[in-house]
């Protein structure tokens, strides 16, 4: 069949320019959005994907204003050019499925020819039963595709379509003889393959032509794909319609016929369901017993070494999972089933030992920030339109691109194998953010299993009914980030949070146990702090604080864990640590509980153990408060000037001390300056160096690495003015920002020459330690991004007057996201300073670092 191109003009669309032309690739996002639409009632609100863009494009769309004959003219223009753009997409889709018939009656000629000889492929009673129905329907849309084409190419508002859709409704009668056909002509077409190795072939090659332009002129499908769509194409019949119907005024001559048209399709679908439902359940019901949805969740697939975003369900028989066609939930949400695996059939262990833990493409942390830096602007812009009272629409634009950017950020962070093996030998690997949500899932399925002894296989049909239940069934419909937050709601804890880990009870056995905390962090969960191992013990005593720097958090989380000495006692899952998870718990962070500033007591229960932790919040603006210096004695608060000049040294001993332990045992220490250390130690360590204690090196020489890095950050975060000064501030935070590579290298390193001198060889001493650190990524995982993320707001922090905080806010505890954007800004100065290959300092100051013995 000859294809014809078509263009149309002057269709403003949802804030598309005028004089937009309709191509292929718009064609085509709309047909990927009407592939596969879920077995759907006849009720309006479930509409498709063009209706649902035109509410988002347009408020004045509503039904009710178009249907009204009171609607003003600049409203019923709007719906008369939403109309044209609702056929164009009619068109499309029907162009496609054309070409889907026309790939099924491709093969029908020569296997007719063909059962006339001594070897046929198929038999004309087969070939009839198969291919039941196919050239009826083909004529039928391609009388309808002729029909349309002409009007909308010579488009007005006052053309009439109505009689062509009242005429296909009315032909309505050949699908029920198809789809009453449909379940005989699917199970001939199985026989006839494993009957026919030349059918077979023939089945899985099907050529669709494309109504793309693109190389392959042709898309492949099976049989089995193609048979499938008139029974989609008919289920969605009257959504068509409503969506047509929404966007013509009851003015308009095609108004009536359209009604026409819907009531004849609403009577027939009515009807086909009555006789498809009780064969549907029947297909998700295996001997009485009903299957049900236990946990659905947002995934990360990896595919062939790339990032798929996949929404995985849990049912009480079998592990699915999908690919989501729509993003962002609501009604038009429809899904595309990629695998499933019978529980009976599904284990966690590698299937064959030599198979390794595929490579998993770890995105670049500057990547990561980028799209927060992104987030934040966005949220900030938000709240701006918001105070400025602008319209919806504006708001609306801010949120959808919000939505997409944490959809990114949600699919790009997660890097913790959590793989499904199938029986059959074929294995799936997800990342997931958080070993707390890796243990839940491998609980909920473990405890599943123990009900299920059967294996079996779902038919494409059962498997395309139970998936297109996914869409009502689903209980996680948003990605659950920020956009999903309503205005009341908490935007999170920024700050700090002590944590003192006291103590265990409850395990039935001794071993060796020792706790992690994660927190939330721009929705996913991130390892923050690790306890000691407590040896041979039912009842750990840990007694632990931790300092945990929180970013919009709302969640702590806290996992207690058997550590195994013997690697090779367990069984490896995942290729990751063997370490046995022995309990994990959680605690929402409520900001008005927390805002007193007192420790609060709390025990969490996990499977039978309670675990007793105390928790305190210092809130951002106030952890940065800084002290002006009153104490000329001891280190700690005193300005660096004047430690220097008192030690007669260029850089103040602290930092040395630190920095050469770090360097002497810490380089592979996996976390380090990120991983909180015993903030009991760290108050010890500051007590010794603030006496001048002469045992200071035997102390840091027995005390955990993390403890030693943390007396570092601590001492940079309490001086009374940050090294990177309070006049200079601002400079670096406008220099950084500069988009001229040749004018921002320039602006930067005047500005850090113009440091003062103590100031400017403690930042380099610091800078050549923190490359050194980011040499040994590969085992530390600390990157240079990484340090500067830690480092970063520590070093540079704007003085009371500069900083975006208020001076008496009204909610102390949370942030704005002026301030995480602040926050931003200050990692990306450290990081630009990090990667520069070198600095060059003018010859006096070169030769003042260099040739001092004193540092």
């Amino acid at each position: 069949m000859k294809r014809k191109t078509w263009i149309l003009k002057d269709a403003p669309f949802g804030g598309t320019p005028p004089g937009y032309a309709y191509d292929a690739d718009r064609a085509e996002e709309q047909r990927r959005h009407h592939d596969m639409m879920p077995y759907i009632d006849d009720s309006p609100s479930s509409s498709p994907h063009l209706s649902s863009k035109s509410r988002g494009s347009r408020d004045t769309l509503s039904s009710g204003s178009l249907e009204s004959t009171k609607s003003s003219e600049p409203d019923l223009e709007k719906g008369l050019e939403m109309r044209k753009w609702v056929l164009s997409g009619i068109l499309a889709s029907e162009e496609t499925y054309l070409s889907h018939l026309e790939a099924l009656l491709l093969p029908m000629k020569p296997l007719k020819a063909a059962a006339t000889t001594s070897q046929p492929v198929l038999t004309s009673q087969q070939i009839e039963t198969i291919f039941f129905k196919v050239p009826e329907l083909y004529e039928i849309h391609k009388e309808f595709y002729d029909g349309l084409f002409p009007r909308v190419q010579q488009w007005s508002h006052q053309q009439r379509v109505g009689d062509l859709f009242q005429k296909l409704a009315s032909q309505l009668g050949v699908y029920r003889a198809f789809v009453d056909n449909y379940e005989v002509a699917m199970e001939t077409a199985e026989k006839c393959c494993q009957a026919n190795a030349q059918f077979a072939e023939i089945s899985e090659n099907l050529k669709a032509r494309s109504t793309k332009e693109s190389k392959d002129q042709t898309t492949k499908n099976s049989l089995e794909t193609l048979l499938y769509k008139p029974v989609d194409r008919v289920t969605r019949s009257t959504l068509v319609l409503h969506d047509l119907l929404k966007h013509t005024p009851v003015s308009h001559p095609d108004h009536p016929l359209l009604q026409d048209a819907l009531r004849i399709s609403q009577n027939f679908l009515s009807s086909i369901n009555e006789e498809i439902t009780p064969r549907r359940q029947s297909m998700t019901v295996k001997k009485g017993e009903h299957r049900q949805l236990l946990k659905d969740s947002f995934m990360v697939e990896l595919v062939e070494g790339a990032r798929k975003l996949r929404h995985v369900f849990l049912f009480t028989d079998l592990f699915l999972c999908a690919k989501l066609k729509k993003q962002i939930g609501g009604k038009s949400q429809q899904y595309d089933c990629k695998w499933y695996i019978p529980l009976t059939d599904l284990s966690f262990q590698m299937v064959d030992e030599s198979e390794a833990v595929p490579n998993i493409p770890l995105v670049p942390d500057e990547e990561l920030d980028a799209m927060k830096i992104k987030i934040s602007q966005i949220k900030n812009d938000i709240q701006r339109e918001k105070r400025a009272n602008k319209g919806s629409k504006v708001i609306e634009r801010l949120k959808k691109k919000l939505s997409e950017q944490e959809s990114l950020l949600l699919l790009m962070s997660p890097n913790m194998a959590f793989r499904v093996h199938n029986r059959n030998g074929k294995s799936y690997t997800f990342l997931i953010s958080s070993d707390y949500e890796r243990a839940e899932w491998r609980e909920n399925i473990r405890e599943q299993q123990k009900k299920c002894f059967k294996s079996f296989s779902l038919t494409s049909v059962e498997l395309q009914m139970l998936t297109n239940s996914c869409v009502k069934l689903q209980t996680v419909h948003n990605i659950p980030l920020t956009i999903n937050k309503e205005d009341d709601e908490s935007p999170g804890l920024y700050g700090f949070l002590n944590v003192i880990v006291h103590s265990a009870t409850g395990f039935k056995q001794s071993s060796n146990l020792y706790c992690t905390l994660e927190v939330d962090s721009f929705g996913y969960f991130v390892n923050k702090a690790k306890t000691r191992v407590y040896r041979d013990t039912t009842e750990p005593n840990w007694n632990e604080e931790f300092e945990i720097e929180l970013e919009g958090s709302q969640t702590l989380r806290i996992l207690c864990y058997e550590k195994c000495y013997n690697k090779t006692k367990l069984t490896k899952e995942d290729g990751e640590s063997t370490d046995r998870i022995m309990g994990k718990g959680q605690i929402q962070l409520d900001p008005q509980a927390l805002q007193d500033k007192d420790w609060q007591r709390t025990v969490i229960s996990m499977n039978g153990v309670e675990v007793k932790l105390s928790v305190k919040f210092t809130s951002r603006e106030f952890s940065l408060k800084r002290m002006p210096s009153r104490k000329q004695t001891g280190v700690f608060g005193v300005k660096i000037a004047i430690v220097t000049k008192r030690e007669r040294s260029k850089v103040p001993y602290i930092v040395r001390q630190c920095v050469e332990e770090i360097e002497r045992r810490g380089m592979e220490e996996v976390g380090i300056y990120r991983v909180s250390g015993v903030a009991t130690d760290i108050q010890a360590l500051k007590a010794a160096f603030d006496v001048n204690n002469k045992d200071v090196s035997v102390m840091m020489s027995e005390m955990d690495v993390n403890a030693i890095a943390g007396t570092l950050k601590l001492y940079f975060r309490e001086l009374p003015e940050p090294l990177f000064t309070d006049e200079l501030y601002p400079n670096f935070a406008e220099g950084i920002a500069l988009s001229d590579p040749v004018a921002k290298e320039s602006c930067m390193l005047n500005l850090l020459l113009s440091l003062p001198e103590p100031n400017l060889v403690t930042f380099l001493f610091l800078l050549d330690h923190l490359k050194r650190v980011a040499e040994r990524e590969g085992v530390n995982k600390m990157s240079l991004h990484n340090l500067a993320t830690v480092f970063g707001p520590t070093l540079l922090r704007p003085s009371e007057k500069d900083s975006k905080i208020p001076a008496n806010p009204t909610q102390p505890i949370t942030m704005t996201d002026s301030w995480s954007l602040e926050v931003m800004s200050q990692v990306q100065v450290l990081l630009y300073f990090l990667q520069l290959e070198t600095i060059p300092t003018p010859d006096s100051k070169r030769q003042s670092i260099l040739f001092s013995t004193e540092v």
